[in-house]
């Protein structure tokens, strides 16, 4: 069993920043791959961003791209999502997750271990 923990939510002006972290139990991580969902009030919960433990290939939903940054931290077995240019589209709780299956990064259907996320409220 995996324990993920989310942390940094808050809430922040239109165009602000804010970085979220996750924290993992994990020891070994050859073959996972870490994702960022989001799930907004009334929506589905949609992919933001995943990287792979192993060399750290980093993947973004298009509406992200550029203004945020994945990454992890091996050795503190730590990974983090730094938003900037919030804009309240962005608001949602954020949930970090683990997945075998790095190929479908993107479907929310195929990660097996979650976090119990952080809020984050952007507001205009």
């Amino acid at each position: 069993q995996v324990q993920l923990v989310e942390s940094g939510g808050g809430l922040v002006q239109a165009g602000g920043s804010l970085r979220l972290s996750c924290a993992t139990s994990r020891r070994t991580f050859a073959g996972y791959t870490m994702g960022w969902f989001r799930r907004a009030p009334g929506k589905e919960r949609v992919v933001v961003a995943a990287i792979t433990w192993t060399g750290g290939a980093a993947y973004y939903t298009e509406s992200v791209e550029g203004r945020f940054t994945i990454s992890r931290d091996v050795a503190k077995r730590t990974m983090d999502l730094q938003m900037n240019s919030l804009t309240p589209e962005d608001t949602g709780v954020y949930y970090c997750a683990e997945t075998e299956r790095a190929a479908r990064w993107y479907d929310a259907e195929v990660y097996d271990y979650w976090g119990q996320g952080t809020q984050v409220t952007v507001s205009s």
